[in-house]
């Protein structure tokens, strides 16, 4: 195979991930943006972390929320907890990574915020005391995960949202990932400004 059918290859890849995916996540999305909304208009916030790709789409998310997606509007609380570097490696030097999350959700989150976590895997660590911690917090979660969901799985309650991609190749899942906050940032958008 030449780099050019390579490269054609994954397009039609991701392009097919994207069509099956729509019917099995377009619920899954929209009652997460409506629980954020019904957090946001009762003055709460959402903090949102991953590792990897999945943090820089955590600042991602949180910067269209504080700034703007498609239209002007008052920005939305919103924080990535994978963007404060000194705070990361505090915390990972002197308790460990896996609570580089979970010990800023313990000092910031309160009841009624909510975690949105990206796991390709679903088995990252840090990733799932980030979960018990905002449970600890009487906090909602959005788990966004790839494959089978992994070990986060047997954390999220019956209150907590999954948007599960059916994919086990990260790259595959990252790209749905983008989509999906596009998605959920749209939607947030519609709900607040009652955009048709």
């Amino acid at each position: 195979m030449n780099l050019t059918s390579r490269i054609h290859a994954h397009f039609e890849e991701s392009a097919r991930l994207k069509l099956l995916s729509a019917e099995l996540l377009a619920s899954p999305i929209a009652e997460a943006a409506t629980l954020i909304v019904g957090a946001l208009l009762v003055d709460k916030k959402v903090l949102t972390c991953g590792n990897g790709g999945s943090a820089a789409l955590a600042q991602y998310f949180a910067a269209r929320m504080l700034n703007r997606f498609d239209m002007e509007r008052p920005g939305l609380a919103a924080l990535a907890l994978s963007a404060d570097n000194p705070t990361l490696t505090s915390i990972a030097n002197d308790s460990g990574f896996s609570q580089v999350f979970a010990k800023q959700i313990l000092a910031l989150g309160h009841s009624g915020d909510v975690l949105l976590v990206m796991s390709a895997s679903g088995n990252s660590q840090n990733v799932l005391d980030a979960i018990m911690a905002a449970h600890d917090r009487d906090m909602r979660v959005v788990a966004m995960s790839g494959g089978d969901g992994g070990s986060l799985m047997e954390l999220l309650s019956e209150n907590d949202i999954h948007i599960g991609v059916p994919h086990e190749t990260t790259a595959r899942i990252q790209e749905m990932y983008l989509l999906i906050l596009h998605c959920l940032c749209d939607s947030i958008d519609c709900l607040l400004l009652g955009v048709e």
